[in-house]
């Protein structure tokens, strides 16, 4: 079965980064190097390293087999809330890939233009480095945003430059900025989606804006739903529309 395949495939990278952790932790010279982690940073790097294997290969497994998401994950995706499903046509080829045009020239929070086209419009299951966005102005931008207004930040497509998410929403920034690190990507929940310009095709867990826009995947966990996005596809600026 193409999942028995799949699971193998993850399981082996799995193990890959348990036995590069335990190669760097294994040095019996007194003197920490660069390779070298204490025994809170291993467990650190060990927790991150498996949710960017698990966040990254998961979605190309998914396109191959909808069914191999949950399976491996055991946990399906909350259909009780807003979650708002859409067909596949909404990602047929148009003018620009996906899209019927370029990413806006003047994103935000400093992300690369080339690779924000790359991933929002001619592309279905890549996505940026895991910690990218710790590189960027996001969290600055975030931080600095709420504690001057008040109210969580948008984040407008990268293409269209429609509302896309609300964030954050019934948690406070610090949490926000938690889990996107823990994860790798800024992570969302169903209640910081804007499901009028949002759509997730149920037959991967594609999570793409209305205008065609690859934005990430749903990989749900314990706490429902949860939105794994590339900040270069939501890091446009709103337009009068």
């Amino acid at each position: 079965m193409m999942f028995t395949n799949n699971a193998c495939v993850i399981a082996s990278l799995l193990a890959l980064v348990g036995t590069s952790l335990a190669f760097t932790s294994s040095s019996t010279s007194p003197q920490k190097t660069q390779l070298q982690l204490s025994s809170s940073e291993d467990g650190s790097r060990r927790s991150f390293l498996t949710n960017v294997v698990t966040a990254a290969v998961l979605p190309s497994l998914v396109l191959s087999n909808p069914s191999s998401a949950s399976a491996f994950g055991g946990v399906k995706a909350d259909e009780k809330g807003p979650l708002v499903y859409g067909d596949d046509s909404i990602m047929s080829q148009k003018e620009h890939g996906t899209t019927s045009s370029p990413v806006q020239p003047d994103l935000r929070y400093g992300v690369s233009n080339k690779l924000a086209d790359k991933i929002s419009s001619y592309n279905r299951v890549f996505a940026e480095m895991g910690g990218y966005f710790e590189g960027t102005t996001f969290e600055k931008d975030v931080r600095d945003i709420v504690a001057s207004t008040g109210n969580p930040v948008t984040f407008y497509d990268s293409v269209s430059g429609k509302p896309l998410f609300v964030a954050p929403k019934g948690r406070s920034v610090d949490e926000f900025i938690e889990e996107s690190k823990i994860h790798g990507w800024p992570s969302f929940r169903d209640d910081e989606v804007v499901w009028e310009s949002v759509r997730v095709l149920r037959s991967s867990g594609e999570t793409v804006s209305t205008a065609g826009t690859h934005l990430g995947h749903n990989l749900p966990d314990r706490s429902g739903n949860r939105y794994c996005i590339n900040l270069v596809s939501i890091a446009g600026n709103p337009t009068s529309q």
